[in-house]
């Protein structure tokens, strides 16, 4: 059993952010998935704000496709986001006034373009290996769900790793009934409640680590299959919203819900 009195800013982020994106492509032919944007921000962003909400300071990227961009998005992130002025005579610049969150710690890991998730976990280890504890999640994403209380959640059990577990969003409207064959209404999509799938945002012991090998496999296959084979994953069930951004469709409903202003994953 881990502290339960471990702080967030103590525990690092690994994201993992290599894959193709490829159910995305009209996005994905010049920048990685977490890069694609919802409203301003890539939604890489928004998943470092949620964790920043909740204290989290201390990041690890597992780079691989495109890895590049995202690379030179946070080194320029300053005078991306600051007002700067210029002289164009002598061609300064000055930033007068950054939005850069300067508590954070980012680390870009070249995790290769063909590794699949659980590689990439193995090659950023050296990254982690002074916490006794690390979070973990995918590049693409964002839910309500209070990270705060899933550490704790993970610190008071004693097994090795705690995922999230969400309810997924329908794919299809339904339709309700006044009769055997007579439509009342059309409900749009919404989640499944009597169903619970990975939802990312993991919690781990290092020793999760020694399980991991060179081989090319993802998490899901033999390193979590086999934690929970032998009792060692829990789970942390979240009732609030969770979405993810595979399609182009699941983009514009994420993109819709920002520029509304009610996007449950901002704060």
């Amino acid at each position: 059993m881990t502290n339960g009195l471990i702080s967030p800013s103590d525990v690092p982020v690994v994201i993992l952010a290599g894959g193709l994106g490829t159910r995305l492509m009209e996005e994905t032919r010049t920048v990685p998935k977490p890069m694609v944007t919802v409203g301003e921000l890539p939604i890489i962003m928004h998943i470092m704000k949620h964790y920043s909400h909740f204290g989290f300071k201390k990041f690890v990227i597992c780079l691989g496709y495109k890895g590049y961009t995202i690379k030179e998005f946070f080194l320029n992130y300053a005078e991306r986001t600051a007002d700067i002025t210029i002289k164009l005579n002598s061609k300064e610049g000055h930033v007068l006034s950054s939005k850069l969150e300067d508590d954070w710690e980012i680390s870009l890991v070249e995790t290769g373009e063909h590794s699949l998730t659980a590689l990439r976990l193995w090659k950023a280890r050296a990254y982690l290996e002074n916490s006794s504890v690390f979070a973990l999640t995918y590049g693409d994403g964002v839910s309500n769900i209070p990270l705060d209380q899933v550490l704790k959640f993970h610190c008071n059990h004693d097994k090795t790793g705690t995922v999230s577990a969400v309810h997924p969003p329908s794919r299809f409207g339904l339709l309700e009934f006044d009769s055997a064959d007579g439509i009342s209404a059309f409900r749009e999509k919404e989640a499944l409640i009597n169903d619970y799938i990975n939802g990312g945002f993991f919690f781990f012991d290092n020793r999760f680590l020694e399980t991991l090998d060179q081989k090319n496999v993802a998490l899901e296959s033999d390193p979590l299959t086999n934690l929970a084979a032998s009792g060692e994953l829990s789970a942390y069930k979240h009732e609030g919203f969770w979405q993810c951004m595979d399609t182009m469709r699941d983009r514009e409903y994420l993109e819709s819900l920002y520029a509304d202003g009610n996007a449950p994953w901002c704060y």
